[in-house]
């Protein structure tokens, strides 16, 4: 039945949780929905929704009521807007654009989302289910496995955006000749592993970003941030995948590190420098690690670093000039010092192994009192440690060989430990002293 709000000066719902409430049919002037929560409200049918007060909820988007009320948004843009928990159920959504758009824990079962642009959409929670995806563009797109894809009609979709060269950019299946057959698009699709995917489409700035994470980190211990991945995709774009505990809110988590990370890019270049100054090394490690991802795109985080291939992996020159004499006595040259090259290279995986192992004895030692579940405990773990090495000169100074013989990364491989980051992060900046 109808519910009819005709009280003078309107009903108030202000700060009230309508979470799934159903309006259909309701006539709603001058209604307040001020601090309202919204997540998935059924406004299907309504009357004079653009006359209630909308405050900051999604109901202020100039052509949002309109399709919540008649469930018509085909060719609608709805690029990079706030659409968290609006309800979509059965509208006509066909060729509509959300690019870069927040559609977490919105309703959008049974609705039409053919030819749909769903690029970079945070989609934490949505719910497609019975929906129509057919010719969706669906490229960086951020489901997770809270994600619903119960049921989804879909034969095909393209994981790049369409140019006029290009009208069908990556078509999934691959052969043209293949659709998904029904409820497999579900199974293909789903994320393997659930993560928090922080993309960036414009601007990147390493310093923002590290100082951001960081900060999101330290003010959700129990979400147990952990970097995976970070790739660089295209030109000047860039996606930060992390894991996460179960059951957080990634879209809140997504929302308030990009609120942290504009902030600081839109600070004066003095400021930032002040802040950086503040953090800990940590913030400086995490920097590098996103201008190596964006210089390598097939850096990640969690697997060995892979650097370009050569012909030459003893690493010796073979520039080669001059007569066969000549060109033998290098060569020759070359074996002794190539010889040379492997037993000095020996000593150092010696060394570094050593190191290694002194030091991951010591943090497992320090662990049995100081818990590691937590962004903080590591760092006090981490502390311990360098103050530790240092009063040990004998240690120390194997410590810093090890660094200047294999580097922090090849010392870090061998180091198995959550706090073994925040470790090598101090011994860089320790060495460079």
């Amino acid at each position: 039945m109808a519910v009819v709000f005709a009280a003078l000066g309107g009903t108030s719902f202000r700060n009230s949780d309508l979470s799934d409430a159903n309006f259909t049919g309701a006539t709603l002037k001058n209604t307040d929905f001020r601090k309202a929560n919204l997540t998935r409200t059924c406004f299907h049918k309504t009357k004079k929704l653009d006359l209630a007060r909308p405050g900051e909820t999604y109901l202020q988007k100039a052509q949002l009521p309109g399709v919540l009320v008649t469930g018509q948004g085909q060719d609608k843009n709805f690029d990079r807007q706030d659409l968290r928990g609006v309800n979509f159920k059965g509208a006509n959504l066909v060729d509509a654009s959300f690019i870069a758009a927040n559609l977490s824990e919105a309703n959008l079962q049974d609705a039409d989302l053919s030819r749909a642009k769903l690029v970079q959409a945070q989609l934490d929670g949505t719910d497609f289910t019975g929906a129509i995806l057919t010719g969706a563009y669906i490229e960086d797109w951020g489901i997770t496995s809270d994600t619903k894809f119960d049921g989804v009609r879909c034969e095909c979709v393209y994981m790049g955006l369409p140019t006029k060269e290009n009208p069908h950019p990556l078509r999934k299946p691959d052969n043209r000749e293949e659709v998904f057959a029904d409820g497999e698009f579900g199974d293909f699709i789903k994320p393997i592993v659930d993560t928090l995917d922080l993309y960036h489409n414009q601007g990147v700035d390493p310093r923002a970003i590290a100082i951001s994470f960081k900060q999101l980190a330290e003010n959700h211990p129990d979400a147990e941030l952990e970097i995976v991945a970070m790739e660089k995709r295209g030109t000047n774009k860039f996606l930060l995948r992390a894991k996460t505990a179960p059951n957080v809110d990634k879209s809140e988590l997504s929302a308030e590190y990009f609120d942290t990370y504009n902030h600081i890019k839109s600070l004066p270049e003095q400021e930032i420098k002040l802040l950086l100054a503040e953090k800990e090394n940590q913030i400086r490690r995490l920097e590098t690690m996103v201008m190596t991802a964006l210089e390598r795109p097939n850096f990640y985080s969690n697997v060995e670093q892979v650097g370009t291939m050569t012909n030459n992996p003893s690493g010796i020159s073979q520039n080669v000039s001059g007569g066969n004499v000549y060109g033998g006595m290098q060569a020759a040259q070359g074996n002794n010092n190539q010889q040379t090259s492997n037993t000095y290279a020996s000593e150092q995986k010696q060394n570094l192994a050593s190191a290694a192992a002194e030091i991951q004895q010591l943090l497992e030692q320090l662990s049995q009192s100081i818990p590691t579940n937590t962004v903080s405990g590591r760092m006090a773990v981490a502390t311990e440690a360098i103050q530790r090495i240092e009063n040990n000169p004998t240690l120390m100074q194997k410590v810093i060989s090890a660094l200047r013989a294999g580097g922090a990364a090849a010392l870090e491989q061998l180091l198995s430990h959550p706090a073994a980051s925040f470790v090598i992060a101090a011994l860089e900046d320790w060495d460079n002293q």
